[in-house]
């Protein structure tokens, strides 16, 4: 049997196990699958499934996360994910300091960035052959012009859109509260005072790093230092 099948039949048993309620037994065997270096939104949202079967809110969020990431058009993972994130014991509620960037960032969620990179390219085409009629040709129809300047902006929105959707999703570093007691420090140190105490399911945007902490910003804004092994990273 080839792996790609051994995989496949692993998939269907642990799916099995999870439709049985053996949850325990179904994470071991996707978290297998997953160790193998095979990953796709179906085997990171029916992990997510599991965990949350089992109460386990923080690594549910987590695997909701990294099928989104495959995925991010997928109704039942978005769905999955706020129901889960829901549960939270501590909702991190503010201000967003930056509106704009909350607008892009709905407005980019349910592309995937090789369909917003694709785009871009197909409106860059598309440029250079109007370019081309309008130069190379000679043709001076006001329509083209107008069309020229049109594709020209569509061109500049396509890129900066794919531009964040790649700094948002691929370098910005963001992780989840794993813990069920996640103390925020205002240092790097347990010997320093509590910022917050943080909870299981809290999505957090790395900023820095110090030797076995990471220094992390909470939706609401809040920032603080937190032990690395008390998180996961998406």
């Amino acid at each position: 049997m080839s792996e790609a099948a051994t995989r496949r039949e692993a998939f269907e048993t642990a799916n099995q196990l999870y439709q049985n309620r053996q949850y325990d037994s179904a994470i071991v065997l996707y978290e297998k699958i997953l160790a193998d270096s095979v990953e796709s939104p179906a085997l990171y949202f029916n992990l997510g499934n599991a965990y949350f079967k089992q109460g386990d809110l923080g690594h549910a969020v987590l695997n909701y996360l990294r099928a989104r990431r495959l995925d991010p058009g997928d109704g039942d993972i978005e769905a999955n994910l706020s129901f889960a994130r829901g549960y939270t014991r501590v909702q991190m509620e503010g201000v967003r300091l930056n509106p704009i960037s909350s607008i892009m960032e709905s407005a980019v969620s349910g592309f995937r960035l090789s369909t917003l990179a694709w785009i871009s390219a197909l409106f860059f085409i598309g440029l250079f052959v109007l370019l081309s009629l309008r130069f190379g040709l000679g043709w001076r129809e006001n329509w083209l012009r107008r069309t020229i300047v049109l594709v020209l902006v569509l061109l500049v929105v396509a890129a900066v859109f794919t531009t964040f959707k790649y700094r948002h999703d691929f370098l910005t570093r963001w992780a989840v509260l794993t813990c069920d007691q996640c103390p925020v420090y205002i240092g790097p140190s347990e010997d320093l005072d509590i910022e917050l105490q943080g909870a299981p399911g809290l999505v957090v945007e790395i900023v820095d790093q110090s030797g076995e902490w990471y220094n992390v910003l909470f939706e609401n804004k809040r920032r603080g230092w937190i032990r690395r092994d008390l998180v996961a990273e998406v």
